[in-house]
């Protein structure tokens, strides 16, 4: 597994990590047994990068991620906290941040969590120097060895690398979401902060197994949220329509090298974007996260791939989020 630089936590971790999202709720049952044996089938493929939230499943997805580092101490684990509670500014204050902070240690079985990240909070948030003062504090105080956000706009992004604690952002990245490219990425790189992305498989768009036919289970993200109805519709197959993400997928198909899923080209395709730290696609099954991790053997893509890449995106896809996100 190729090795990168998690930003300004100056740890290294392997290039294709692990979002550990599906395994707490949302996205239809995934059993126990299943969730661990996907944990570890990555862990044993040379994943090092974990990341969950207090929020995935109430606590069940910090608490398998707990599971696994005990037995594989030296794990990198990030965590994000903030959605749990109302989404009002007041609420990102120093007592719920240390309360949250403790259940997710709890959770995950630590003394120090490697990465705390706000969960995707109000911009209001971000702008506030207050909010970052404490971070801070919670550093020195050996609650988290660093600090990032999660957002949903590039512009929530920018303001957050613009913050000289801020470790790394967390940020929507895949061949549907082209935006961060222009600013984000290279912002990160010029401040020396981390890119963490995520949904980089369009919800299972991008894995080239959905017809329109394919029918989710009503406690899937997928059946409820398409029009953002529960939170953010860009976390459901990255705000791109359900049709319009089917057309784009054939058209992407032919590009896919014969020895790679598409799945996998799809995360080599964010791999090969300067400035990327980690790429974190989630899984269900021991196979699917072996397959997820094998993505970073892959070689680089073409210039001529990346080319056609963009016009699929500028084609059909950028009407639709380019300028939502």
């Amino acid at each position: 597994m190729d090795t990168r630089t998690l930003g300004r936590t100056k740890q290294n971790v392997g290039a294709v990590g692990f979002g550990a999202w599906q395994i707490g709720g949302t996205w239809g049952q995934v059993t126990e047994d299943d969730a661990l044996a996907a944990l570890h089938a990555a862990a044993d493929s040379g994943v090092t990068f974990f990341d969950t939230a207090d929020v995935y499943g109430d606590g069940r997805s910090e608490r398998l991620v707990g599971r696994l580092l005990k037995e594989r101490p030296g794990l990198t684990v990030a965590t994000k906290m903030g959605r749990r509670a109302d989404q009002r500014p007041a609420n990102y204050n120093p007592d719920h941040f240390r309360a949250w902070n403790d259940r997710s240690r709890d959770n995950l079985g630590v003394d120090t969590v490697d990465l705390v990240q706000l969960h995707c909070p109000p911009r209001e948030v971000i702008d506030t120097d207050a909010v970052f003062d404490d971070l801070d504090a919670m550093v020195e105080e050996g609650r988290m060895r660093a600090y990032g956000v999660s957002v949903e706009t590039c512009e929530e992004a920018l303001a957050a690398i613009a913050r000289p604690g801020v470790a790394t952002v967390q940020v929507i990245l895949n061949a549907f979401r082209h935006k961060p490219l222009e600013q984000v990425l290279p912002a990160a790189r010029e401040a020396g902060v981390g890119i963490i992305a995520r949904v980089p498989l369009a919800s299972g768009l991008l894995s080239g197994r959905f017809t329109a036919h394919t029918s989710f289970a009503s406690d899937d993200h997928r059946t409820f949220n398409r029009g953002g109805e529960a939170f953010d519709q860009g976390e459901t197959f990255s705000g791109v329509p359900y049709e319009v993400g089917l057309e784009a997928v054939e058209r992407l198909r032919p590009l896919v090298p014969e020895e790679a899923t598409m799945a996998q080209f799809a995360l080599r395709w964010i791999l090969d974007q300067e400035g990327v730290s980690v790429v974190i696609p989630g899984a269900r099954s021991a196979d699917q996260a072996r397959r997820n991790a094998d993505a970073a053997a892959l070689a680089p893509l073409g210039a001529d791939t990346h080319e056609r890449v963009r016009r699929v995106y500028d084609d059909l896809v950028r009407p639709h989020v380019h300028h939502r996100w």
